[in-house]
C-alpha cells in the first residue's frame, strides 16, 4: 500500500533564495491499494504533479509522510522495483544516445535482473512494437513509439505500481487512445496498478477505478469512476461541465 498522511508542500516564490513561500499542497491524505488504478485530476497549478514527485520519493514533504508498506518512500531501497514512472516529456525520458535495448536494460540493472533478448522482445510486443525497434535511437521514433518504449521500460521491472504524470497529454488523439488501451490491457494481464495524473477527465474515467480531484493543493473530492457524474463539490461539477459542453 502507498499511503500519504497529512502531507503539505511549499516552495519559495523566487527560488531557494527567495523569502516568501507559496503553498502548493495542504494536508493531503490518500491511499493507493495494490492493483488499483487511481486517477488524480486537476488543472494546471493544482499541485498534482508536485504530489506525483512526492509519491515517487523524488521530493520530501514539508509536513506529513509518504510510505510504501509502512516504510518511507524516499528510501530508494523501498521503492526499487516496486514503483515505476512514465512522464509527459518522452523526448527527455530516454537518453538520446541509448538504443531502445539500452533504455530497457536500465531499470533491470537497478533491480539485478538478468534479461535476455527474448525478454526484451516480449516487452516490446506487449506495448505494440517488435524486435526491429531494439537498435533504434530516440530520434528514430515517433512520439507514440517513444512513449510506448517508456511504458515498456516502466513495466520491465514488473513493478506493483506505475505512476503516469500527464503521460499521454503530448500525444495526438489516436495515439492517446492506443496508449490507454495498452495500459488497460497490461493491468488486466499482469494485475499491475496505476496512479494516473492528468487534467483529462475522460482519459482518467477510461482507465481508473477511482478518481481524486485536486484544486489549489487540496483534495476536494474522491469518487468511484462509475459515480463520477454524481460529484458533490462545485469545482468537480465545473470540470465535468467543461468536458460535457
Amino acid at each position: 500500500m502507498l499511503k500519504v498522511e497529512g502531507v503539505s508542500k511549499s516552495y519559495r516564490r523566487n527560488g531557494w533564495l527567495g523569502g516568501e513561500r507559496q503553498q502548493v499542497l495542504r494536508q493531503v491524505h490518500l491511499e493507493w491499494n495494490r492493483g488499483e488504478s487511481l486517477g488524480i485530476i486537476g488543472e494546471s497549478g493544482s499541485g498534482k504533479s508536485t504530489l506525483g514527485r512526492l509519491l515517487l520519493g523524488i521530493e520530501k514533504p514539508d509536513q506529513g509522510s509518504v510510505t510504501w508498506n509502512g516504510r518511507p518512500v524516499t528510501d530508494r531501497r523501498v521503492r526499487r522495483g516496486t514503483i515505476s514512472a512514465v512522464f509527459q516529456d518522452y523526448t527527455s525520458s530516454i537518453h538520446p544516445f541509448y538504443t531502445v535495448r539500452q533504455a530497457l536494460l536500465e531499470p533491470l540493472k537497478l533491480v539485478g535482473g538478468q534479461p535476455d533478448t527474448k525478454d526484451m522482445g516480449k516487452l516490446l510486443r506487449q506495448v505494440g512494437l517488435d524486435e526491429s525497434y531494439m537498435d533504434k535511437y530516440p530520434h528514430e521514433l515517433s512520439g507514440g513509439e517513444a512513449q510506448r518504449v517508456c511504458i515498456a521500460r516502466a513495466v520491465s521491472s514488473a513493478p506493483q505500481c506505475i505512476l503516469l504524470d500527464e503521460a499521454i497529454s503530448s500525444l495526438d488523439g489516436s495515439v492517446q487512445m492506443q496508449v490507454l488501451e495498452l495500459l488497460k490491457q497490461l493491468k488486466e494481464s499482469s494485475g499491475m496498478g496505476y496512479i494516473f495524473i492528468t487534467h483529462d477527465i475522460q482519459a482518467a474515467a477510461f482507465l481508473c477505478d477511482r478518481i481524486m480531484i485536486v484544486c489549489s493543493g487540496e483534495i476536494v473530492e474522491t469518487v468511484a469512476t462509475p459515480q463520477l457524474r454524481h460529484v458533490q463539490s462545485e469545482y468537480a461539477k465545473e470540470l465535468l461541465r467543461k468536458v460535457i459542453s
